[in-house]
């Protein structure tokens, strides 16, 4: 221990021998030691507490990994150097560590120096506390708890989203719990909230450097989690990311840090808009993305203003109006320009998946000419771009996805050999991603079916949805399950098994208003 730690140390033991003698809380005697300290050490609210109840780090790691352990989850990763860092004020803990954290001391992450409601929704506190302007209750379900709930005093609404976000909180802490959670109007109100007060901020309108690296950080980490988590616990982790900027984004900041959050909002709403229409909620999709647009025009960053609309115009795409999504795609290959990046590759893609659902519909020739010239583009586009753009599947564009897109297109267009052979390169790339693994299945079924086999279209439609579990279950997939059941039937009749197969799709089917396809 350094004599500066060792000052420190003697300096909150007297306090602390001072407050017991007077028969203080730990929670008091954490407020005397912060007030004692931190102008002398630097010392953190979070490590005042454990300097409060007079024990070491250790402590307190084996106290979070026991109730890890009461509640039945895995032991925790948390060790000596992340709570260390924690303390320091250099990391900030996650929600699930600092709701354990919370419940070590049996305080509110406020007294801890964090800002927001607890994720599990209600409160640590031991009893007699009333500070900040909350008032303990006890809840009417259990009336023995000593655990107490903390309800605001004031208006729910005046802390300018705090109860949308605990609707978020209480979602996700029961995924965490792996309790089945239904897409209710409360996640979506919820999530249409936040979104607003984010325009109103972009509209209306001190963070540290290393404070926005580790929020672009985590909106990478969500773009790579993207293929295998569960989108409505994906979008819980999102949004309260998404809210935290938000907040960040109401005091004016320098230009170079403002221009960052604008960014970083851009992304985290454009993966939200991407995530609503795994979920099957165009309207909140297309607002999503509007938010994006808004938030990227602040930037002057073509690269991403162009990645946006590229996103965007999957929306048209999955919900059946080509046009649409083919001006999107030229206004985002407009947009990009002469940059390499993922929109100069992505774009031509959706143009060329829109001119496939054209010329499916009764186009002429010249349109699969057309479809086939843009393929052409995104292949010499996607060769420019740097590695690190072709191996990000959300905020940039994957080898993988490029064939995938390309399959999908020449399967529309009816070029059953080409599609087959580009879709078995798909999947072999795809190892692990369900998603998109089930979608590109669904396309070799559909070129069995072109090619008249409807048995093997059932056989593949069938394994693919026999692969998915329930959380990634989403209408997309059931919507293409039943459009390929749908096509079976019309082109060969009832064959063996196809009403038993859409029998089992009505049990899962989605709402009316379901996108027909991905957002991959």
């Amino acid at each position: 221990m350094s004599g500066r730690q060792h000052k420190e140390t003697e300096l909150a033991r007297r306090t602390r021998a001072r407050g017991l003698a007077t028969g203080r809380s730990s929670a008091r005697i954490a407020e005397e030691i912060y007030e004692e300290c931190s102008p002398h050490f630097g010392t953190t609210r979070i490590k005042s507490h454990r300097l409060a109840h007079g024990v070491a780090l250790a402590d307190v790691i084996e106290q979070v990994r026991a109730l890890f352990e009461r509640d039945g989850k895995p032991v925790p990763g948390i060790g000596e150097t992340l709570l260390s860092a924690y303390e320091s004020g250099l990391k900030r803990p996650g929600p699930e560590y600092l709701h354990y954290l919370c419940s070590v001391y049996r305080v509110e992450p406020a007294a801890l120096g964090y800002d927001g409601p607890c994720i599990c929704g209600h409160g640590h506190r031991m009893p007699g506390v009333v500070r900040g302007g909350l008032q303990e209750v006890k809840p009417e379900s259990s009336p023995e708890s000593r655990e107490l709930w903390v309800k605001p005093l004031s208006d729910s609404t005046a802390d300018g989203g705090e109860e949308d976000e605990n609707v978020l909180r209480r979602t996700l802490l029961a995924m965490i719990a792996g309790t089945a959670v239904p897409l209710n109007d409360s996640v979506l109100g919820a999530a249409d909230n936040i979104r607003r007060r984010m325009d109103e901020t972009l509209v209306s309108t001190t963070v540290s450097p290393a404070m926005l690296d580790h929020w672009e950080e985590a909106a990478a980490s969500f773009g790579r989690q993207y293929m295998n988590t569960p989108p409505l616990r994906q979008l819980c982790d999102v949004l309260l990311e998404f809210s935290t900027v938000r907040q960040a984004m109401e005091r004016h900041q320098p230009i170079d840090l403002q221009e960052r959050l604008c960014a970083l909002a851009a992304r985290l709403s454009g993966l939200a808009g991407i995530i609503m229409i795994d979920l099957g909620d165009q309207r909140l999709a297309r607002s999503f993305f509007r938010t994006s647009r808004t938030a990227a025009d602040e930037t002057g960053d073509r690269a991403l203003r162009a990645w946006v609309t590229a996103r965007e115009a999957l929306v048209p795409l999955f919900y059946g109006d080509p046009r649409e999504a083919l001006n999107l795609a030229k206004k985002s290959r407009d947009l990009a320009g002469q940059t390499p990046c993922a929109a100069k590759a992505m774009a031509p893609v959706v143009e060329a998946r829109a001119l496939s659902m054209l010329a499916n519909a009764g186009g002429k020739k010249d349109v699969v000419d057309q479809a086939k010239r843009a393929l052409a583009r995104a292949r010499a586009a996607f060769a420019q771009m740097n590695p690190a753009q072709q191996e990000d599947t959300v905020f940039g564009y994957t080898e993988r996805q490029l064939y995938f897109h390309q399959g999908d297109a020449l399967t529309r267009l009816g070029q059953t050999v080409e599609a087959d052979l580009i879709l078995e390169q798909a999947l072999e790339k795809y190892e692990g991603d369900l998603l998109d693994q089930t979608l590109i299945r669904f396309d070799q079924a559909q070129c069995r079916l072109l090619e008249g086999d409807g048995r093997e279209a059932l056989r593949l439609g069938e394994e693919a949805v026999n692969r998915v579990g329930d959380g990634f279950r989403t209408d997309i997939i059931v919507r293409r399950a039943a459009d390929l059941a749908k096509a079976i039937q019309v082109k060969c009749g009832d064959i063996d098994g196809l009403r038993d197969f859409i029998e089992r799709l009505a049990t899962m089917s989605p709402p009316p208003q379901a996108p027909a396809e991905a957002d991959v």
